[in-house]
């Protein structure tokens, strides 16, 4: 009888996996991210994980999102269908969102607004802050025909909120227009805008050196790329980047257009949520469906790290062939988030496992009492476990502080064969009943808090 081999695992660049106390900060930001957007009217939906290739390459996709194709190992007679071959993984959730409006349209009300929380592949070359799979979070509103402008203020001020709501450093929402640049780009007698916003994107990556040649190498003139860095570097808390940008002297229709939609956002930001948004001139997203107003986010202090939260309106993603749904959305890539607070030590988790009380055993015939001990404590909402053996009591307190489990219970140990309680961070051991204790608020959970770097 042969032996089996033993195999080495090795690690799968990007593609992150927790431990259970980071899975514990993970699941904090999803329920407090869920909840808000619900506290919003944002219901959720789930997509497929799969597109057909030609809807990712053909709405939003370009040469630095390598889509994952995917096939089976096995064939069938006579070879895979064609329609097999030419799936692909999503590489974010706005394709197949709009995907799944026009194919729901007869189902949905209008305007139709949707959260989505679900993971999402590209094939980036791993590094910290960026991976191959990763979540998103993503919320959106559609409507037939035309979308009314003030839901391109709401997505930034949801964002707001929810990340006052997490043990994160400060956030600040940078906010543009795409029709701002565009005019601006065509009142300068520059016809290539998508790529020209493409270099601008890199400004923060690169620095206003590089892209001013690169610019001018794509066929700019020295004053062209002068004037486009002059229009990036504008960034401001009100409404007054409106005459900065006159005072450039450029003038396009689309470009009043653009001024004047982001001014309108920018004042509502202003009432709503003072300090949470800033109009910066530079934000011009790299995906070509964007049409309107875009996002990008940062946290304070870190900036380096780059955009954790991004999105932006979009009036042609979606269409059936008689309708047009436009929409606005804005998505927090919670992996690079996570990724990077994990990483630098600005976050975690008060304990390991989610029981607030570890029930001792004495011996393993007394096994079922402390299993009828932990039910009733579970019946009333309280997380618990029973010890894995019956070891010296001191064995079984070391199990519960590996884990940051607070409180470990002793069947039996008090007056009148009555149960005790032990805090084994403070060391109180007192009489207590599994049908009336009450355990804090503040242990029932782990708890997720900032941390210094």
């Amino acid at each position: 009888m042969s032996t089996p081999r033993a195999t080495k695992v090795t690690p799968l660049s990007g593609f992150p996996e927790y431990l259970p106390e980071q899975r514990v900060v993970e699941q904090h930001f999803i329920d407090v991210i869920r909840s808000t957007f619900e506290l919003h009217g944002f219901p959720s939906i789930e997509t497929r994980a799969v597109e057909p290739v030609e809807r990712l390459l053909g709405k939003g996709g370009d040469a630095d999102k390598e889509i994952y194709g995917i096939h089976r190992l096995a064939e069938d007679e006579g070879g895979a269908s064609g329609r097999e071959s030419e799936l692909g993984l999503h590489f974010d959730l706005t394709v197949p969102f709009a995907r799944y409006v026009v194919e729901n349209a007869g189902r949905l009300n209008f305007p139709f607004r949707r959260h989505q929380i679900q993971k999402v592949w590209r094939g980036e070359r791993p590094q910290e802050g960026r991976y191959r799979e990763f979540t998103q979070c993503d919320i959106d509103v559609v409507d037939v025909g035309e979308l009314a402008p003030h839901f391109e203020a709401e997505m930034p001020l949801v964002m707001a909120e929810t990340f006052a709501k997490l043990p994160i450093p400060p956030m600040v929402i940078q906010v543009n227009n795409r029709k701002i640049p565009e005019g601006f780009y065509r009142g300068l007698g520059i016809e290539d805008v998508a790529g020209t916003l493409r270099t601008v994107d890199k400004l923060d990556k690169i620095g206003p050196d590089k892209v001013a040649a690169l610019l001018v190498e794509a066929g700019r003139t020295t004053e062209q790329a002068q004037a486009v860095l002059a229009l990036a570097e504008i960034r401001t808390q009100d409404t007054s980047f409106v005459d900065r940008v006159r005072a450039l002297g450029v003038e396009h229709p689309l470009l009043d257009e653009g001024l004047e939609a982001l001014a309108a956002v920018i004042d509502t930001g202003a009432a709503a949520a003072p300090g949470a948004m800033v109009a910066d001139l530079r934000i011009a997203r790299g995906l070509d469906y964007y049409t309107g107003t875009v996002y990008e986010t940062q946290l304070v202090g870190y900036e380096s790290w780059g955009s954790f939260c991004s999105g932006g309106r979009y009036d042609e993603l979606a269409s059936d062939g008689k309708n047009t749904y436009p929409g606005v959305g804005i998505s927090i890539g919670l992996s690079r988030l996570l990724g990077l607070l994990l990483g630098k030590g600005l976050v975690g988790a008060s304990r390991k496992s989610p029981s607030a009380v570890l029930v001792a055993v004495t011996d393993e015939g007394s096994r079922p009492a402390s299993v009828a001990v932990a039910t009733a404590l579970r019946a009333r909402g309280i997380p618990c476990e029973v010890a894995p053996a019956a070891a010296k009591f001191g064995k079984q307190i070391r199990f519960a502080e590996r884990r940051g489990i607070p409180y470990v219970w002793f069947p039996g140990a008090g007056e009148g064969d009555g149960d005790q309680v032990k805090d084994i961070r403070s060391g109180e051991q007192v009489d207590a009943d599994a049908a009336a204790w009450e355990c804090p608020a503040a242990d029932l959970r782990p708890q997720v808090v900032a941390l210094g770097e």
